[in-house]
């Protein structure tokens, strides 16, 4: 079973860990990424995420075929929120099931590092001192995660700031 998620509520780890869990499996390993409160000598005060879901949730589902060539998995669960996201909280949980924890562990850092560089959801860090990499003036910035493969293709962003595509 996979179970994709995109909400802007607060993320139930334990009822996903819940959902994945099987009693043919010795494993479910997770990854949870939450808010930090600084990047780059910036405090961040929150996140703000926003995606094109229905393209998200459709490379969501690939990766996890991609999972199921590669490995021997039971269960597959990814929640990402979208909307704010304060420090401390969680914005993305994955959560895979398997008979041994192998599998499960190397299947759970290949699903977040694809997720990082192919699905289409966008950061913004909301800064307290109103500094940005770009402009003072500001008080956030759109963040591009150095795997995203269209990073790829604007070379001048360089792996840094990169403005939200407009729908």
């Amino acid at each position: 079973m996979d179970i994709i998620r995109l909400t802007t509520e607060v993320i139930d780890i334990n009822a996903l860990i819940a959902e994945i869990a099987s009693p043919k499996c010795g494993a479910v390993s997770t990854f949870i990424g939450t808010t930090r409160d600084n990047f780059e000598n910036k405090t961040v005060v929150r996140l703000e995420y926003e995606a094109y879901e229905p393209m998200a949730i459709a490379e969501i589902k690939k990766i996890c075929v991609q999972l199921r060539e590669k490995w021997k998995l039971e269960n597959i669960g990814v929640i990402h929120r979208l909307g704010l996201v304060p420090v401390k909280e969680a914005s993305i949980v994955v959560a895979i099931s398997s008979e041994h924890r192998k599998e499960s562990l190397e299947a759970v850092h290949l699903a977040i590092d694809a997720l990082k560089a192919a699905v289409p959801i966008w950061k913004k860090e909301v800064y307290a001192d109103g500094k940005t990499d770009e402009n003072e003036s500001q008080q956030s910035a759109w963040k591009a995660n150095q795997e995203c493969f269209w990073n790829k293709l604007v070379p001048e962003n360089h792996g840094h700031n990169i403005a939200k595509p407009e729908a």
